[in-house]
């Protein structure tokens, strides 16, 4: 199996530390990137400035509050153009909000996830995140 491309778009340390490693724990061949706001988020999207070598990802895990541009912004930037739009984005977050909720999937997130508070629930929806997108989902190719 190819090595699944995962961009990690998040700014909060604790949960930037959860994450890689609940990935690490997993079986599956992945390299993450982690992006620690939104307009560099942008940038290695879109291979702008200091990311023009950017490896395109196969999957993105999207913070809602994120600093310099919100990541509802960053979602509707990936998903109005066509070179970003089939990547399948999953909204990462704390954010609970009926509106936050209902903006993402508005703006064609493939799916909602809140972060659970207690570190074990946190690990548990991370797994949950690789078995289904990894094992059981077909992503599309990777342009690049």
């Amino acid at each position: 199996m190819e090595t699944v491309q995962i961009l990690l778009i998040e700014d909060n340390e604790g949960d930037i530390l959860l994450t890689t490693e609940a990935f690490e724990e997993a079986k599956i061949a992945n390299q993450i990137t982690v992006i620690r706001n939104g307009k560099e988020a942008i940038d290695y999207l879109f291979k702008k400035g200091k990311f023009e070598n950017a490896i395109s990802p196969d999957l993105i895990l999207l913070d809602v509050n994120l600093p310099l541009k919100s990541g509802h912004e960053i979602l509707d930037e990936i998903k109005k153009d066509e070179r970003t739009r089939q990547i399948p984005v999953i909204m990462l977050t704390t954010s609970s909000s009926k509106k936050d909720i209902d903006l993402a999937y508005q703006k064609s997130a493939n799916c909602y996830i809140t972060k659970p508070v207690e570190v074990d629930k946190f690990m548990e929806a991370v797994g949950s995140i690789e078995n289904y997108w990894f094992q059981l989902v077909k992503l599309p190719t990777n342009p690049t």
